[in-house]
């Protein structure tokens, strides 16, 4: 867990933001991350890596806290976390109780708390420093993530597992409500029903993963409605530079569990073609990516191909 210190040049300089220690949000003892907080996560040895590793694509603020030597840092870091839902998956909120999880501390070398550290990309800068009022709070992040957007760095995270409502009986999360129409829709066989539910709740949210995964989902299945397989196969295969042709093999492909295979004939569609044709077989397969989830080790292995195929 070896990291770079926080003195080199470079850091984000925010160190003017002090004032009064921000309110903490109601409800919720001192350093706990609440089933609400969707976009918070508890930072332990065993987890830091992999909180880390999520900042190559979208950042993640660190906050350093200990309740038993730093009030003040439990109260910003309650704050963060209360901003971290309003952003709505623009950062990634990790708190590590430093009293918990010393050697955290020592690999990162945190002089001292409250502290909060962006990570982007997986290099730590320094952010906060000090305690302020929430409004100064959102408008620091808002101006750190403006100058990343500037940037090209325009990742969200989605939403943690383990968010929402577990039945007592099957010990399974349950379905977030937000999604029973378009889940019904669905089990009724109403498609459209269900892309018009889908696309009403990535209006509303658009960094609802989710909602998009969903609806790219339904997209894909109205794609292949009735879509007779044999015959798709043996059109691709007479036509292997027919944009239209390849893709509904690779939806089918997708649909039927091939993931792969999917990824792999749209990769070798893009390295084929150019222009228009070219743009059309690359959006579709983002398309796929959204569909399986952007989380997902094929996923991650088919853009790295993608991009070798486009440049």
């Amino acid at each position: 867990m070896s990291q770079q210190p926080f003195s080199r040049p470079g850091a984000v300089d925010l160190s003017g933001l002090q004032g009064t220690a921000p309110s903490p949000p109601a409800g919720g003892p001192h350093g706990a991350v609440g089933a609400s907080a969707a976009y918070a996560v508890p930072i332990t040895e065993q987890s830091f890596q992999e909180v880390l590793e999520t900042s190559r694509t979208a950042p993640v603020l660190l906050s350093f806290e200990s309740p038993s030597r730093s009030p003040e840092s439990v109260q910003l870091a309650e704050a963060m976390q209360a901003l971290s839902t309003e952003f709505e998956g623009r950062f990634l909120l990790g708190r590590v109780d430093i009293d918990v999880s010393p050697e955290i501390a020592q690999a990162m070398q945190i002089p001292s708390v409250p502290l909060v550290v962006l990570v982007a990309q997986g290099r730590p800068m320094p952010l906060l420093q000090n305690t302020a009022p929430l409004e100064e709070l959102r408008q620091a992040i808002t101006q750190v993530l403006q100058q990343l957007t500037a940037s090209g760095f325009t990742g969200r995270h989605q939403p943690r597992s383990g968010t929402g409502t577990v039945d007592e009986e099957t010990g399974e999360e349950k379905l977030d409500p937000r999604y029973y129409p378009a889940q019904d829709a669905l089990e009724r066989g109403d498609i459209d029903g269900a892309v018009a539910e889908y696309q009403k709740l990535v209006d509303a949210n658009p960094a609802d993963s989710e909602a998009a995964a969903g609806l790219a989902m339904a997209r894909l299945l109205k794609r292949t409605d009735g879509v007779d397989l044999n015959q798709a196969r043996a059109a691709a295969a007479e036509s292997p530079d027919d944009v239209e042709a390849q893709t509904l093999v690779a939806d089918l492909d997708l649909l039927g569990g091939h993931v792969e295979d999917a990824f792999d004939r749209l990769v070798g569609l893009v390295r084929r073609t150019s222009g228009a044709e070219r743009d059309a077989a690359r959006t579709h397969l983002i398309g796929l990516f959204g569909a399986v989830g952007n989380d997902d080790p094929r996923v991650m292995a088919a853009r790295r191909n993608l991009a070798s195929a486009l440049f």
